[in-house]
């Protein structure tokens, strides 16, 4: 079997099973058998905690229209200037407390290479060996455009591209499927292709959630007063022109309530991971655990439904600084529930989008 490095720089003629088409002349190249590829996405990581790593990767993340659509001409100065020269520092040393130190990598990276272990399992058990499943990052290794080119020589003339995205946003799930189609541009030979919508409300989606929280609940002598369900934010100017993601994430939070069986209050829906001067959607998860301390609330649980992998904004932000907000305004008991990860839960619901997807282009044997 060739490797990744090696067989993303193969022309699609030469990738392993190419064969001379039957009726072709004796001089046509070959061309691999006909497969369909399954390429799930998320957001990224750097590749190290190093000044120079997180600079290339905050570089690259801060320069997404999709993510800061200020005007280039105001915006770039100040990134190349004033943030790229302090914020790698206090990033990286984020990012190395929680580091992958055993395998040289950071969590997201860890987790989602395991989901993509667990889907492939999965999707080969319903469709056979003629559906290839892979991962990319939008930001950082391995790339999409990679991915793509690997795909393609693999033989893969239909592509189902899977942003990891429960809620979609402009900043998230768009911007990932930019990253794909700009890399598909690169092709000679495109393949058909399609994106996986949003899956904020599927049944099975929120039927895994709940039942992290269940686990959660039983591991505990005296069970929370108030779950927090903390989604990464985006600026509320963003909800004004259009972008569903905050609908989309309170009816993520009210369909898990009711597959709970819970009254309103006892679930709580946050925003967190602020960026730059402008309001951002509220209430802020860092403010909101420390005005339930300051009221009294002593035990709370924080999920995060919006992260389908747990990475620097759950492991080191709730963990951490929302933690930390939490127990300094007075509360006693904070427990953070894990993202889904790669729990068989999460990843036959997965599978299940993804058959849904597929459907018209390959049958389930």
């Amino acid at each position: 079997m060739l490797d990744a490095k090696t067989e993303s720089e193969l022309p699609i003629f030469e990738a392993e099973g190419a064969a001379r088409p039957i009726h072709a002349d004796a001089n046509h190249p070959p061309v691999p058998p006909a497969r369909v590829g399954v390429l799930v996405a998320n957001l990224g990581t750097p590749d190290g905690y190093d000044y120079w790593s997180m600079r290339r990767y905050l570089g690259e993340f801060l320069s997404d229209k999709r993510v800061v659509d200020y005007s280039a001409w105001i915006w770039q100065p100040l990134l190349q200037t004033v943030i790229l020269t302090k914020r790698p520092f206090s990033s990286g040393a984020a990012y190395k407390s929680i580091w992958n130190e055993e395998k040289g990598e950071s969590p997201l990276l860890t987790i989602t290479r395991a989901q993509t272990e667990g889907l492939r399992a999965r999707v080969a058990e319903r469709f056979g060996d003629d559906v290839r499943v892979d991962f990319c990052m939008r930001y950082g290794n391995p790339s999409t455009k990679s991915k793509v080119r690997e795909m393609i020589a693999a033989g893969c003339q239909r592509i189902l591209f899977f942003p990891l995205y429960p809620q979609y946003a402009g900043a998230t799930s768009a911007t990932a499927n930019d990253q794909f189609f700009r890399a598909l541009m690169a092709e000679k030979w495109q393949p058909a292709v399609r994106t996986v919508p949003a899956y904020f409300d599927r049944p099975d989606y929120i039927d895994a959630l709940a039942r992290s929280v269940e686990r959660a609940w039983g591991t505990l002598d005296t069970p929370p007063e108030k779950l927090v369900c903390s989604y990464h934010g985006v600026p509320q100017r963003y909800l004004m022109e259009g972008d569903p993601y905050h609908c989309q994430c309170q009816k993520t939070s009210r369909l898990l309530r009711e597959r709970l069986g819970w009254p309103e209050d006892r679930l709580v829906t946050t925003f967190q991971s602020r960026f730059g001067p402008e309001e951002w959607l509220k209430p802020y998860t860092v403010e909101e655990v420390a005005r339930l301390a300051e009221q009294g609330v002593k035990r709370i649980a924080v999920i995060a439904p919006a992260f389908s992998a747990d990475c620097i904004e759950t492991l080191e932000e709730i963990n951490e600084e929302i933690r930390e907000s939490f127990e300094h305004a007075g509360g006693e008991h904070f427990t953070y529930i894990p993202c889904l990860n790669d729990d068989d839960i999460h990843l036959e619901a997965l599978t299940n989008v993804i058959e849904d997807n597929l459907k018209g282009w390959i049958a389930p044997e």
